[in-house]
């Protein structure tokens, strides 16, 4: 029987990175942009908000890029404050890069099991989807669907009764499967 859970995001995750006055390690995204035009040319910043202290801080997105270049609909989404666009900026690795910060998702996801599980099969077939990069420990994923606990969970693993084709002792973000036999 196969099963397809879902780890999906709630809202969106606090970055992790100095504030600028305070020592602070996380800001929160503020959900709007700066668009700042200078003749021809365009920056954009995502605007986030020390968790701590408050200041903003911007987030470079696009620095010093002819208004020609950018799509009409991006525009327009940066303009209206599109959250969906917030989210894909902050999970794309070229702005993390450039503004040298990485992501919190503490408390920013949920898993969807469809429902109660029922481990009364001989074998249980889960695929579990990401909705978005979201980097969390198989097993804690694995114990909360299923309503054991994590040391369960890895003497299910040392038994061999927990089997996956990826490792479930690290972190993942991207979709797997695993089989849990009875």
């Amino acid at each position: 029987m196969l099963i397809t859970w879902a780890v999906v995001p709630t809202c969106l995750p606090l970055v992790r990175r100095r504030c600028h006055v305070c020592a602070s390690q996380r800001l929160r995204p503020s959900g709007r942009f700066r668009v700042n035009a200078n003749h021809k040319l365009i920056d954009v910043w995502l605007l986030a908000l020390c968790a701590a202290c408050g200041v903003t801080a911007k987030l470079t997105v696009l620095e010093r890029v002819t208004v020609g270049a950018i799509r009409s609909e991006l525009l327009d989404r940066l303009h209206d404050n599109d959250s969906g666009l917030i989210a894909e900026l902050l999970q794309d690795p070229a702005v993390q890069r450039r503004n040298r910060f990485d992501l919190d998702w503490t408390d920013a996801w949920r898993l969807d099991t469809g429902g109660p599980v029922d481990l009364d099969h001989d074998v249980l077939d889960v695929a579990v989807r990401f909705a978005a990069r979201i980097p969390v420990r198989p097993v804690r994923l694995i114990a909360d669907g299923c309503g054991l606990s994590r040391g369960e969970v890895g003497r299910l693993i040392t038994e061999g009764r927990l089997v996956s084709a990826v490792r479930l002792g690290g972190r993942l973000s991207g979709d797997f499967t695993f089989t849990l036999k009875r």
